[in-house]
């Protein structure tokens, strides 16, 4: 995504239609495409980018009118304030009575001139930015001085409102939570650390897909959510991003370069959340996997180098729900990790047979790896 170019969102289910339009405005707006409402509803939880909507009126699933039904009743102020635009192939009264009565901002038909087509867009986008600039003076809700990200107060609404839209409707929600390694060693100074992490900032925003929200969580910790993906294809993610940062060499002066430890939370699989209990879900996987060497990915249901990071309690809470297969794809893991503490107790309750069984089938197991 440009980031020079106003960006809009075509929601359409006919891919011609959507090319034709984007032929037209290409050169003055940078455009995100949907195919149906429930996704573009799903894209404007997740992606702040958006400024303007162009939405079809008839559409599976969602269809456009209801589109603009949910966003006019968005308890998000960006989303609910929106210019969006009902384009038809209907140039009937009571079409274009129907759109503006739900509140869209303007109402074309699909043979409309290019001129005036992009003289309205210029307009509506303007409208919007200024609205927005209103917003965030008001409310505080800058971007990062350092990386020009959005900060933690944003990634939470934006957690909530994918949440919400998962109560209702169901489907997908992702967190990674993407944490520096070796972070504190490597900014020995204010100004080297700022540098890293602008690098860093970089480097992810080429890598994550736009339709997420990308932010600053913490010093040295970034954030992604995004909608729509189950965990396999966030674990991919995942692991392609800590290639690309590792592939991008980021250090300082000749010292070793930075890495990252990617820890996911992913709903429905972790349950049904707030938008802080999801967060702190990817967190602490991410300082699990930190713990034990870092440089990888760690998630409840996606197997990895490390396997199924997770702290013990945790486990015991999946164990305790009736959920035990969220902990199976781990269980040699914990025992590698336990072990010193399975020792102890075989030792103390006379069951050393049992434990050095497991032992021996944790050695024969490295073997069948290797």
């Amino acid at each position: 995504m440009s980031n020079n170019l106003p960006h809009i969102m075509i929601v359409d289910d006919s891919r011609i239609v959507r090319a034709t339009i984007i032929k037209r405005i290409r050169d003055r707006f940078d455009v995100r495409e949907e195919s149906d409402g429930e996704d573009g509803w799903g894209a404007l939880l997740v992606d702040p980018s958006i400024e303007l909507v162009i939405t079809d009126h008839t559409m599976p699933r969602l269809d456009g009118y209801g589109l603009i039904e949910r966003i006019r009743a968005s308890k998000v102020a960006r989303i609910r304030t929106m210019p969006v635009i009902m384009i038809s192939g209907d140039e009937g009264e009571e079409a274009r009575r129907r759109a503006t009565d739900l509140g869209a901002t303007d109402f074309i038909t699909k043979g409309i001139g290019t001129a005036e087509l992009l003289s309205r867009l210029d307009a509506l986008v303007m409208l919007s930015q200024s609205h927005d600039a209103s917003v965030k003076t008001r409310t505080g809700n800058t971007a990062d001085t350092v990386t020009g990200l959005p900060q933690r107060q944003l990634l939470l609404r934006q957690t909530e409102q994918a949440l919400s839209h998962f109560r209702q409707h169901g489907g997908q929600v992702g967190i990674l939570a993407i944490g520096l390694d070796g972070f504190e060693e490597l900014a020995a100074n204010p100004s080297t650390g700022d540098a890293l992490l602008l690098k860093i900032a970089q480097t992810l925003t080429a890598t994550v897909p736009r339709e997420g929200c990308l932010a600053r969580w913490g010093q040295s910790l970034f954030a992604f959510i995004k909608t729509g993906s189950d965990p396999a294809q966030m674990h991919q993610l995942a692991e392609r991003i800590r290639q690309m940062i590792a592939a991008a060499n980021i250090a300082d002066q000749g010292r070793a370069r930075l890495t990252v430890t990617i820890g996911i939370a992913t709903c429905p699989e972790d349950g049904e959340p707030e938008a802080e209990r999801l967060l702190a879900i990817a967190g602490r996987r991410m300082a699990a996997a930190k713990a034990v060497g870092g440089n990888c990915v760690a998630g409840a249901v996606a197997r990895t180098e490390l396997g199924n990071i997770m702290d013990v309690e945790e486990a015991l809470e999946y164990i305790a729900a009736g959920r035990e297969n969220a902990v199976k794809l781990g269980v040699r893991e914990f025992a590698v990790r336990l072990l010193p503490l399975l020792k102890l107790i075989g030792a103390e309750l006379d069951a050393g047979k049992a434990v050095t069984e497991i032992e021996r089938k944790l050695r024969l197991a490295d073997q069948d790896r290797s």
